[in-house]
């Protein structure tokens, strides 16, 4: 009977999931944030639910391994969501769009990271690679915000989401360069592995490579995406082209390849999303996922958001606590700071990047806002910079503030600017595929 506790929880989570985001959608609340707020109310740091079944019920296990198991979830719901991600942008998508790729990458990066730059420069001027770490949280997007927000709101198919989506993975991927090369840097200083990393380079010694890491580090990366961009749809087309695209074989070839491609990125020190990503990209070419009418996909796709994905934004939810924001007050400045850097920068960057590529004032504003919310990729860097003491305790209580702050309001911000300012992406001239079917439309998202 140990399980029961196990049940009723999944009970209660997918029966609030099911229910809350369609009774808030009527006041332009995303999907994506319905589910954050259930995880806040409920979690450990609020009504603590589980804690109090666990103990209502008198048996079963520990409400921490409850949490943890939640967690492990969680990983892989963001595992599914990247890689779904990237079966939506394949690489012939991003060249049709390569000005406004190019544009919202450079500017989207290298402005917030000058801010962030300028900001903990501004409080510790003599701390250079704290000044890079900043920087490196700074350029930072949140993919598993930006994605759902455009998928929900039907504009995957447009030059708009094309040109947000690519453009926040790969500033994505620059920033975690920057925030690895930073952690080398500073090992160099204070020797030892990182903990609970498997990365090969977290664990060599700072002789071997010495001042030539960051160059061989960004070879191993490029190579690694070429590599899997290649090899990937070759091996999954050989696996997967005597199988019928209804035969349940297929999801487990293809969960199977994704978490392998997943676990070398992590030896070589890529992170789980950029690495899922770059899996989703490399197979979604492959015969399988297009024939039948997309009828492999449209299987994962059930999956990854019927299931896996929302406990990927209930465990954010329970590990977000409020409480920061009144402890912040003892470090207004720092936090004040931050919070402003942050909105500013990445709200003008994207909206220059925009306007330079053609498009116009709102949905530039609209992009720009989009790459605000700061979340797990960047509360996981500064925790490992915290770790390594690459920043104070007062920056990093800055980070979670900042999080807080801009995961929550800015998909809502960002839906009734499209409501109110009835911003249009169904024109011809903004279609890559072509108008998307009606069958596929629900009106009630917008």
């Amino acid at each position: 009977m140990t399980g029961l506790t196990f049940l009723i929880v999944f009970l209660i989570l997918m029966v609030l999931v099911a229910i809350v985001p369609r009774l808030l959608r009527r006041w332009h609340i995303p999907s994506v944030v319905s589910i954050m707020l259930i995880g806040i109310v409920i979690g450990p740091n609020s009504l603590n639910l589980i804690g109090r079944l666990d103990q209502f019920m008198g048996r079963g296990y520990p409400a921490e391994q409850i949490y943890a198991v939640l967690e492990a979830m969680g990983c892989l719901g963001l595992v599914f969501l990247m890689a779904l991600a990237g079966m939506e942008v394949n690489i012939r998508i991003i060249k049709s769009e390569k000005k406004a790729v190019c544009w919202l990458s450079f500017l989207t990066f290298t402005i917030p990271a000058a801010a962030g730059y300028a900001v903990y420069a501004l409080f510790e001027p003599s701390d250079t690679i704290g000044k890079w770490v900043y920087a490196s949280l700074f350029a930072s997007h949140s993919v598993g915000i930006v994605f759902p927000v455009i998928r929900e709101l039907r504009v995957t198919h447009t030059r708009f989401g094309v040109a947000v989506l690519a453009s926040t993975v790969i500033t994505d991927i620059a920033s975690l360069v920057l925030l690895a090369i930073c952690v080398q840097l500073k090992r160099h200083a204070v020797p030892g592995g990182v903990e609970g990393s498997i990365s090969i380079f977290d664990h060599l010694g700072p002789e071997v490579l010495g001042r030539a890491f960051p160059v061989v580090f960004l070879a191993v990366i490029v190579a690694f995406i070429a590599l899997a961009l290649w090899l990937v749809p070759k091996f999954t087309r050989r696996v997967l082209l005597n199988l019928h695209p209804n035969d349940d074989a297929c999801i487990s070839f293809f969960l199977a390849g994704l978490l392998v491609v997943v676990f070398l990125g992590e030896l070589i020190g890529v992170n789980v999303v950029v690495s899922a990503f770059i899996a989703g990209m490399a197979m979604v070419g492959v015969p399988a996922f297009q024939g039948d009418g997309r009828l492999l996909f449209r299987k994962i796709e059930g999956i990854g958001y019927g299931f896996v994905v929302p406990f990927l934004f209930l465990t954010i939810g329970m590990k977000t606590d409020l409480k920061v924001l009144g402890s912040a007050w003892g470090n207004a400045a720092i936090v004040g700071a931050t919070v402003v850097g942050l909105v500013v920068s990445k709200v003008g960057s994207g909206w220059l990047a925009l306007r330079l590529s053609g498009f116009g004032d709102k949905k530039g504003l609209c992009a720009g806002l989009m790459t605000v919310p700061q979340l797990s990729a960047t509360l996981a860097a500064a925790a490992v910079a915290l770790e390594l003491e690459m920043m104070s305790a007062t920056f990093f209580n800055a980070i979670v503030c900042l999080s807080v702050v801009t995961t929550i309001p800015v998909p809502i911000l960002v839906k009734l600017l499209i409501v109110k300012a009835n911003i249009q992406f169904d024109q011809i001239d903004e279609q890559i595929f072509g108008p998307v079917p009606e069958e596929d439309v629900d009106e009630s998202t917008i």
